[in-house]
C-alpha cells in the first residue's frame, strides 16, 4: 500500500500533473489570499510519520519538508502565524482511533516529537487527539484570536487529518488552502482522491509556489 510517489526530484512535477488532473472538479480556478488574514497550519509533522525506522513512516514525506520549510519562512517574514499540530492520544481519549488502527502516539513516545527540520521553538502548538484539528481543541479561539479567516494547511497525512482539517475549517466558516506540492499520503492514489475531493468541494488546488507568490505581492 506505501509508495514512494514524491522525491525531491519529481516532486513539483507530480504535483503539476495532480493540479492539471484536478482542476475541471474545481469549482473555482482563481484564488485570491490576504497576508492579514492567514495563518498556516503544519499539521503532524512528527518523527511517528517521518523516520524510515517507526511502523507508521510515510515514504514521500521527506519530500515535502523543503516546502513546508519555503512556507514557515515565508509566513514568518510577512508576519503571518504559524501553528503547528502534534497528535497525541492516551487511552481515554484516543477513541475510536485506538480501536480503527490498534495503535497510538502516546505522549513519551519520542517519535510523538515534531521533526526536528520542522520545529521552531516559541510557536503555538496545538495537541489534537483526532483526525480533525479542531475537535476539542483551542485551534479555532486561537485564528479567531487573531483575525485570521484563510488557512493554509499542510502536512501528514493528505488523505486523513489534512483532508479532516480542510473540510472542518470550511464548515466553520473558514477558507482552506491545501497545497498538493506540501502534503503527503502513504500513496499517490490517497493522495490525488483526496486533491480531487477537496477540489470539487473545499478549496482551490494550488501549489507552493504559487501560495508564495501571493503572500510575497
Amino acid at each position: 500500500m506505501k509508495e514512494q510517489y514524491f522525491t525531491q526530484d519529481n516532486i513539483f512535477e507530480q504535483s503539476l500533473k495532480i493540479k492539471e488532473t484536478v482542476q475541471n472538479f474545481s469549482r473555482h480556478k482563481e484564488f485570491f489570499i490576504k497576508n492579514q488574514s492567514t495563518a498556516l497550519l503544519v499539521v503532524d509533522m512528527q518523527n511517528y510519520f517521518l523516520d524510515p525506522d517507526s511502523h507508521a513512516f510515510i515514504p514521500s514525506a521527506k519530500a515535502i519538508i523543503p516546502n513546508i520549510k519555503l512556507l514557515i519562512k515565508t509566513c514568518l517574514q510577512f508576519d503571518i502565524p504559524v501553528i503547528f499540530t502534534q497528535h497525541i492520544n492516551n487511552v481515554q481519549n484516543a477513541g475510536m482511533m485506538n480501536i480503527w488502527w490498534d495503535d497510538i502516539i502516546t505522549e513519551n513516545d519520542t517519535l510523538s516529537k515534531i521533526n526536528e527540520e520542522i520545529y521552531i521553538p516559541n510557536l503555538i502548538i496545538i495537541k489534537k487527539t483526532q483526525y480533525n484539528a479542531f475537535y476539542k481543541t483551542r485551534l479555532e479561539q486561537e485564528l479567531k484570536q487573531l483575525n485570521k479567516t484563510q488557512l493554509i494547511i499542510c502536512g501528514v497525512m493528505t488523505n486523513l487529518c489534512c483532508e479532516t482539517t480542510v473540510r472542518e475549517s470550511f464548515v466553520r466558516g473558514f477558507e482552506p488552502f491545501l497545497p498538493i506540492d506540501a502534503t503527503a499520503a502513504y500513496n499517490f492514489d490517497f493522495h490525488l482522491s483526496t486533491i480531487k475531493n477537496l477540489a470539487y468541494g473545499f478549496t482551490t488546488p494550488v501549489l507552493v509556489h504559487e501560495l508564495i507568490k501571493k503572500l510575497e505581492t
